[in-house]
């Protein structure tokens, strides 16, 4: 490196230091400018508050000033009020006096009354204390004690007397003379504050007279406020010991300037992290939008990652959007795929018609979640079954763009399951070949019988035959009884055969008490070999079920079997086998009740488990397969112990509906 190479290499570290220091002044000035908006944001909120306050000093200064004032003027009116009372109290008593009728001042007096509503009565007392007239009469308030204490007194004064007030009412007496009596007037304190205060006085405050016993009289349009302003004014005189008290109904209100200085408050926060949002705004955008796209970038490995196939579509039926599991599941690519419209390259050709329906009904129909079950194409060939779930597809303001389908493989479900169903009705008809065979030596026995009238009757028309005149009515006797034992052992085929025929389950109306008598016949032999007694009991008219006739009889002549074959081998508590027949409202309830020895409580537990058995030599998969048969028929079984020894299987079917679901 030269001479020059090392000057310029040395200069390069003063440059870098003359750049920092000068980013560090910028910084600095930035954050005094950034401290001028500051401060005169504070010192506003202080100004505005310091004025805030004093408004509201001299708002409530003025409050004061205005209560007292009015204090103060219905104070004068009520003691003005008092004073009218007062002289026409004195003028009654000159007049008395001077002699003048008593006619004339009981007219003065009901003047007055009338004039002066609060007034309640005035009355005329002579010097011995009896009443001499009243106007109007009414009961004493308190008058004649006054009249006694200022006759007793002697006492003879320029201005009535008052006495205390009783149950807002005081009285005023004036002697006469002072060889005279004494007239008192009686003036009811809550009517003078009624009619003397007025209106917009009331509307504003609430006025009572106190003394120190209590509330004398009160005038208030609704109840004051806690806190309220209050002014005290003393009533003495007229009324000795009372203070007459204004209050406001309303406490001054506080929320104005404080909600105005909390306003004022948080637009001056707002604009201090404005000013720091503003601040920040650029590295802050930076980061949101890195931010953005690490988020954007992990959703797609989250969808991509989905086993869930995934597909949006706009309203049309063009496809916007896979996933990798959809691509998958169908075979083609996303390119394939992404812009396509219907007829998609995916759907099973012999379901073309239904998809394209589904498409219009998704594109006309209402916004709601669907689910539905249909088959796929792959693109080798290959038909799948799946199962659709649609949802709408709503953007950011709220509108319907599309539908969003998410779709699961339900190729190997769907197998499983019709194998499982498969293997279900082998194990039924295994149950009921198993039955068969147990049932073999009585339905041997059953069959003995009618073979043995055929055989009877036959020789018996054989030996009518040998007569030289055979009678012809008695070998028709013959023959028809024959035919009545050979369609009777038919019959016990039949039932057979039937019985363990290998057929898909066909639902319909099925008459039950038919069944139960059925079922009964062909256990019959059984029964009587084991001593048991069959009965059944048919409770009112028993509608038709929903149900597979063979099924249904599979399962009673399995309960009944279970039920002789309990009999048999424990102690029994009778020896009869009952079957019920109930119904409700909307099912039918049948029942098999036998006289067994029970079952314990730790085989109950697992009673309908397959390989479940209490007899030595049973599978274990009857009670099983009755289960699975009944809830086919949407119906359950259940067992209960009974209380006085046996057991009770009642399993339930549904009423046949017309036009119900088959």
């Amino acid at each position: 490196m030269g001479l020059f190479g090392k000057r310029k290499a040395a200069a390069q570290p003063q440059e870098a230091e003359v750049w920092s220091a000068s980013e560090v002044l910028g910084a600095q000035r930035v954050d005094l400018l950034a401290l001028i908006p500051l401060v005169a944001i504070v010192a506003l909120v202080g100004l505005v508050g310091t004025l805030v306050f004093l408004v509201a000093q001299a708002d409530a200064t003025r409050a004061r000033a205005k209560l007292a004032t009015d204090a103060l003027w219905v104070e004068q009116t009520l003691s003005f009020q008092m004073s009218v009372d007062e002289d026409q109290l004195v003028r009654l008593a000159l007049d008395a006096a001077g002699g003048t009728a008593q006619n004339l001042l009981n007219a003065r007096a009901r003047l007055h009354i009338t004039s002066n509503p609060e007034t309640l009565g005035i009355r005329w007392y002579g010097v011995d204390g009896r009443l001499v007239a009243a106007q109007p009469e009414s009961p004493d308030h308190g008058e004649g004690a006054l009249a006694a204490q200022l006759l007793a007194s002697g006492a003879v004064t320029a201005r009535p007397v008052y006495s205390s007030v009783r149950n807002g009412v005081v009285s005023l007496a004036q002697r006469i003379s002072a060889n005279g009596g004494v007239v008192v007037a009686s003036v009811s304190l809550p009517m003078m504050l009624e009619r003397h205060i007025p209106w917009w006085i009331a509307e504003q405050y609430g006025v009572r007279v106190t003394d120190a016993s209590g509330t004398l009289a009160e005038r208030a349009r609704r109840p004051v406020a806690e806190g309220a302003p209050y002014h005290g004014i003393s009533f003495d005189p007229p009324l000795a010991g009372t203070t007459l008290e204004i209050m406001a109904y309303d406490a001054p209100p506080v929320i104005g300037p404080s909600a105005l200085i909390a306003a004022i408050g948080a637009l001056s926060v707002f604009a201090i992290l404005a000013l720091a949002a503003l601040h920040r705004s650029a590295t802050r955008r930076r980061s949101a939008e890195e931010r953005l796209h690490a988020e954007m970038a992990f959703r797609r490995a989250m969808e991509e990652s989905l086993t869930v196939g995934m597909r949006a579509k706009d309203l049309q039926g063009r496809i916007l959007y896979v996933n990798a599991a959809f691509c998958k599941l169908v075979g083609y690519t996303a390119e394939e795929l992404v812009g396509r419209a219907s007829p998609m390259p995916y759907w099973a050709f012999d379901t073309m018609e239904e998809t394209l329906a589904r498409q219009r009904q998704l594109t006309e129909g209402p916004a709601v979640p669907q689910a539905f079950e249909t088959r796929f194409r792959r693109a080798d060939g290959v038909e799948i079954e799946v199962q659709v779930y649609e949802a709408p597809l709503i953007d950011a303001g709220g509108k319907h763009r599309g539908w969003m389908g998410s779709i699961i493989d339900i190729t190997e479900a769907k197998g499983a399951a019709r194998r499982a169903r498969a293997q279900d009705e082998s194990l039924a008809r295994t149950g009921r070949l198993v039955t068969l065979g147990e049932m073999a030596s009585t339905l041997a026995h059953e069959l003995n019988q009618p073979l043995a009238a055929i055989a009877s009757y036959a020789a018996g028309g054989l030996n009518l035959f040998e007569q030289p005149e055979p009678d012809m009515g008695m070998l028709r006797q013959a023959f028809e009884k024959m035919a009545t034992q050979a369609r009777r052992a038919g019959e016990i085929i039949r039932r057979v055969q039937d019985f363990v025929r290998k057929r898909a389950p066909q639902l319909g109306p099925l008459d039950l008490p038919e069944v139960v008598a059925d079922a009964i016949a062909m256990m019959a032999p059984l029964a009587r070999e084991n001593r048991v007694k069959l009965s059944s009991v048919i409770a009112g008219q028993i509608p038709p079920v929903s149900a597979d006739r063979i099924l249904i009889e599979q399962v009673l002549v399995n309960l009944i079997r279970n039920g002789i074959e309990a009999m048999a081998e424990g102690p029994r508590t009778g020896p009869e086998l009952e079957v019920r027949l109930t119904h409700g409202e909307s099912m039918v309830f049948l029942e098999v009740v036998d006289a067994g020895p029970g079952i314990s409580d730790t085989v109950a537990a697992s009673l309908f488990d397959p390989f479940t058995s209490t007899k030595s030599e049973g599978m274990g998969m009857g009670l099983n397969i009755c289960r699975s048969i009944v809830e086919l028929h949407h119906g359950r079984l259940v067992y209960h112990p009974r209380p006085e020894g046996g057991t009770s299987f009642t399993f339930t079917l549904p009423v046949h509906s017309e036009g119900g679901p088959a």
